[in-house]
């Protein structure tokens, strides 16, 4: 009853707005991303792409399954055939591999990883990468991916400006990319970035998809796997 409902306040706190809520499902069972999916929920993110795999052979298959977490390029071959969206596209060999795994008659949506954060652990493209990159014509070098926007993560911290700050800088990496001339392959429709500690910030500052996991289903379950 407890994960139905924070999904119901959720979904009440996001009406309205032009933002998406993805329930971040790593670690859980498959009883609760069912209680999840009960209340509506259609949209669920894992980090790890065999763990994703089991979990979509389990569960209804109108669920849209977000790869988030950092994926390895020996792992895409898990997820090609599902899924629905890939976050964490942090490398062009990273990107080579979707368009090489992508051989089930269907284009895979990425989002462009762009590092914003100030700790070393985070990954993802600087933000002249990801200008550099949206001036390549990927329908010719890449025609199995369509990049659909950009995803990034703030730093882990209590001090709400800086996490402000540097979701500003996705922000208007983002309306520069929407303005310029770009090739078919890359789109600006999504901007991901938000988790539980800082969603409301990220929805203050122009995300359209929020990974959240915590505030659904409480801490972590390392034991249910």
């Amino acid at each position: 009853m407890e994960v139905k409902n924070n999904i119901k306040e959720l979904h009440a706190e996001l009406a309205g707005k032009k933002c998406r809520l993805i329930a971040v499902s790593k670690t859980q069972p498959i009883t609760k991303i069912q209680e999840a999916y009960d209340a509506g929920q259609r949209l669920f993110g894992e980090n790890k792409a065999q763990e994703m795999s089991a979990k979509y052979e389990a569960l209804p298959k109108d669920i849209e399954w977000h790869m988030i977490g950092h994926l390895q390029t020996n792992k895409v071959k898990y997820i090609a055939p599902f899924t629905s969206l890939i976050h964490s596209v942090d490398s062009i060999k990273l990107l080579e591999e979707i368009n090489k795994q992508a051989r089930f008659n269907r284009k895979i949506s990425c989002l462009l990883q762009v590092f914003i954060a100030r700790e070393e652990t985070k990954f993802g493209f600087s933000p002249e990468e990801v200008l550099h990159l949206a001036k390549k014509n990927l329908s010719e070098s890449h025609p199995n991916v369509e990049i659909i926007g950009l995803m990034g993560m703030a730093t882990f911290t209590d001090n709400q400006e800086q996490i402000r700050m540097e979701f500003r800088l996705l922000h208007s990496l983002f309306k520069q990319l929407q303005d310029k001339n770009l090739f078919p392959a890359i789109t600006m429709k999504e901007l991901s970035m938000g988790m539980s500690a800082d969603y409301k910030i990220a929805l203050e500052e122009g995300s359209t998809l929020v990974r959240i996991g915590t505030t659904i289903f409480g801490n972590r379950n390392y034991t249910s796997q």
